[in-house]
């Protein structure tokens, strides 16, 4: 009997065991969810793994370790990057923003970011006479672009070699001089003044002046610009202003010159020099040679102490002849010589009729 009342208890007593011990599981199920949902909550909506990565100094008590770890799982993001990639914020390798030498631990060091990665600007420069090419000069130079700002009737052709209207500054200049003030037949707006470089006779580069006819003034910069590339030598090129518009007096000067409203010398007509189409160059070395001079059989040579160079068979330095470079590109522009007239030669002389 005693045997039946232990068999039909058993149930029951084990019923009761289970009781007793799923109250304090429920207790521990519940304080776990607590432990969720107020660590979720104190951290900001971030799980372990996030808070603890980052949180490294927590987590892990390494910084070094923390930052392999980011690393490793490329965990920077793009304006972080961004930032890197321009230096902003990033001191060299090896070495703290007070100065002292560390190990490379930087997050720029490891993902091979440098320091002014951006390429330097190398075009913002312009080339030297020493070494430019027409490709380099095809754009003005910064000083140009400030110059056609300020002018808009500016043409430039290439650096230092540019045409516009006559400025009031110039017109000023000129008016009474070589431009007369009464009587002229050519409009100022007739004329162009024209910038440009040159070789002098010690082998420097100098800035010239010089007036010349609108039709004419494109020609002028092109012509005098491969003189320039070619290191061809004049030895001056003034208005001939600074001369009081004396023709004899620029010449003796050697003054290359264009345009001075005058008569063709020992005549009453007008120069193609008054029209801004004829040119000088290096007039001394080049003069102007008339034969048989008012029938008086003598010859005529100006300026005065050039008659060593008026023997043209004679080979000497800045003499103009067929094979010369002044030559050559003055008559591809449709200009005449003046060395291939009959009853004078005018070595220095190049002139256009429109």
């Amino acid at each position: 009997m005693s045997r039946n009342i232990s068999s039909n208890n058993t149930p029951r007593n084990l019923k009761s065991v289970l009781q007793i011990a799923a109250k304090p599981l429920i207790f521990i199920l519940f304080l776990i969810l607590v432990c969720s949902f107020l660590t979720h909550y104190l951290t900001d909506s971030e799980t372990l793994e996030e808070y603890a990565r980052n949180n490294p100094e927590l987590a892990y008590g390494n910084t070094k370790t923390s930052e392999s770890t980011d690393l490793s799982k490329n965990d920077i993001d793009n304006e972080s990057l961004a930032n890197d990639s321009n230096g902003i914020g990033i001191t060299p390798d090896n070495e703290t923003s007070s100065g002292t030498k560390t190990g490379t631990t930087d997050k720029s060091s490891a993902y091979n970011i440098q320091e002014n990665t951006t390429p330097a600007v190398q075009d913002s420069v312009p080339p030297t006479s020493e070494n430019h090419t027409p490709e380099d000069n095809a754009r003005p130079d910064a000083t140009e672009e400030n110059d056609m700002e300020a002018n808009p009737d500016r043409t430039t052709y290439q650096p230092g070699f540019y045409y516009e209207p006559l400025s009031e500054d110039i017109k000023k200049k000129i008016t009474g001089i070589s431009y007369p003030e009464i009587g002229c037949t050519v409009p100022y707006e007739d004329l162009n003044y024209v910038g440009l470089l040159y070789i002098d006779f010690n082998g420097n580069e100098q800035t010239g002046e010089l007036i010349c006819h609108k039709k004419v003034a494109q020609d002028m910069v092109e012509i005098f610009y491969e003189l320039y590339q070619n290191q061809y030598q004049i030895e001056r090129i003034r208005l001939i202003d600074e001369y009081g518009g004396d023709d004899t007096a620029s010449m003796s000067d050697n003054n290359t010159s264009c345009f001075n409203y005058r008569v063709v010398d020992g005549t009453t007509s007008l120069s193609k020099h008054a029209l801004g189409c004829a040119i000088d160059i290096n007039p001394f070395y080049n003069p102007y040679v008339v034969f048989n001079k008012d029938g008086s059989g003598e010859t005529y040579i100006s300026p005065k102490g050039s008659e060593i160079y008026a023997d043209r068979s004679v080979d000497f330095p800045y003499k103009i002849d067929e094979n010369d470079l002044c030559y050559k590109l003055f008559t591809e522009h449709g200009f005449t010589w003046g060395g291939h007239w009959n009853s004078c030669k005018d070595y220095q002389h190049f002139q256009i009729v429109f």
